[in-house]
């Protein structure tokens, strides 16, 4: 009997164990591979036999790297783990089931067909993908007598930030809106100040004349946002007398007023400063302040020598400002005066002068037999300012700072 093994290694062979440094207990991943269950000790005595052989081959340091002789796994350590499809370890590829991207009945990644891609059904009112793009306008031919350095010297200037092709290209468009313009072409204007817009849309003198297109061609809401882009790419405010009878134009008075009130109309030129008084007289008429009117041009149309380039429009608004408060007779007056110094037919004072008592106006540039001499001794009346007008320095508009200096 004392040669029999025990079934369970007592407490002094435990011991011995740890102070030898030949084993800390049973190695635990073989203790996963099955066989007797585990209940909190040690497993069967087969496998306590394996182990305890383990453990006399490793305090001699052959059995450390658990391979034997010939260096392949020891046949009693069972399958290798990975191959062990009965426990919750590491699965071979063979035994994972489908791929995510192929499992169709829950969540997670989905293919391109689940995500609406190409086999997705087209929809009829898809317009927000399917709409077509507008077709782009045909270039406007150019006349062959238009030459780029035709164009204003400080506009060509702001055309410099494009290409030497582009920029001769948008010149020239600018240069036939220009002509269209004078000819009454409002179309042609329109077509060519379009194609230069878009060549060119963040050039401020480029929207400026796509500006001045639909003013003249009453289309005040698209006139009112190219002024006010080219406003905001150029940083200057020589548009807001024009800005502020769009407003007017589209039936806000007002705002018109307001317009002339802010800050930036002290730095204006003394013609824009001009033509911002203009407009606020008419803005005044608009909402039946005749008399507001008037006193608004009174003292500057006074002030203001024939020769001034303003003076034919300024003198026009007065008369129209007079008619509003029917003085019929003054508005007569300076309705004759601006016939006698609108040179270049800025604006219809014939007409209106002969709608109030039908007068016939002498043009006295046509005049073969008097030749010249009456012609330019008119000229020389026009130039020379009356005694009763005083220089336009010191005269202040709406808002505005002194209207003097020289004429820009």
């Amino acid at each position: 009997m004392a040669d029999e093994t025990p079934d369970t290694p007592g407490p002094e062979d435990r011991k011995s164990g740890r102070e030898t440094g030949q084993g800390g207990g049973p190695n635990r991943r073989d203790d996963r591979r099955g066989g007797a269950p585990r209940g909190g000790g040690y497993g069967g005595g087969e496998r306590r036999q394996d182990r305890d052989g383990r453990r006399r081959d490793g305090a001699s340091g052959e059995g450390r790297n658990w391979r034997g002789s010939e260096g392949r796994p020891r046949d009693d350590r069972g399958p290798r783990r990975d191959d062990d499809r009965r426990g919750g370890g590491y699965r071979g590829s063979d035994d994972r089931g489908p791929r995510r991207d192929d499992d169709r009945r829950g969540g997670g990644y989905r293919g391109h067909a689940a995500r609406g891609g190409a086999d997705r059904p087209y929809r009829e009112d898809d317009t927000r993908v399917y709409r077509p793009r507008p077709d782009r306008k045909p270039e406007p031919e150019i006349p062959e007598h238009i030459e780029a350095g035709q164009l204003d010297r400080a506009a060509r200037r702001e055309l410099l930030t494009l290409s030497k092709e582009n920029a001769d290209g948008v010149a020239r468009h600018l240069v036939a809106s220009a002509e269209c313009l004078a000819a009454e072409d409002l179309d042609g204007a329109l077509a060519h100040a379009e194609n230069a817009s878009r060549r060119a849309g963040r050039v401020a003198v480029v929207r400026e004349v796509l500006g001045f297109v639909y003013y003249r061609r009453a289309e005040w809401a698209e006139a009112l946002r190219e002024f006010r882009t080219a406003r905001r790419l150029s940083g200057s405010n020589h548009l807001l007398p024009h800005i502020a009878d769009v407003e007017r134009g589209l039936g806000r008075p007002d705002r018109a007023i307001e317009l002339s009130q802010e800050p930036a109309a002290q730095s204006l030129s003394a013609a824009d400063r001009v033509e911002l008084a203009i407009v606020v007289s008419g803005a005044r008429r608009d909402l039946g302040q005749h008399e507001a009117g008037v006193q608004i041009l009174r003292e500057l149309v006074r002030a203001s020598p024939p020769q001034r380039s303003w003076s034919p429009r300024l003198y026009y608004a007065y008369a129209e400002s007079l008619l509003g408060v029917d003085d019929e007779a003054g508005a007569r007056e300076w309705f004759a005066r601006t016939v006698d110094i609108d040179r270049d037919g800025v604006t219809n004072a014939p007409d209106r002068l002969s709608e109030l008592d039908g007068i016939d106006i002498v043009d006295y540039g046509e005049d073969e037999e008097s030749g010249t001499d009456e012609a330019d001794a008119h000229e020389a009346d026009a130039d020379a300012p009356d005694a009763d007008e005083a220089d336009v320095d010191g005269v202040a508009g709406p808002g505005t700072g002194p209207v003097g200096e020289t004429d820009r």
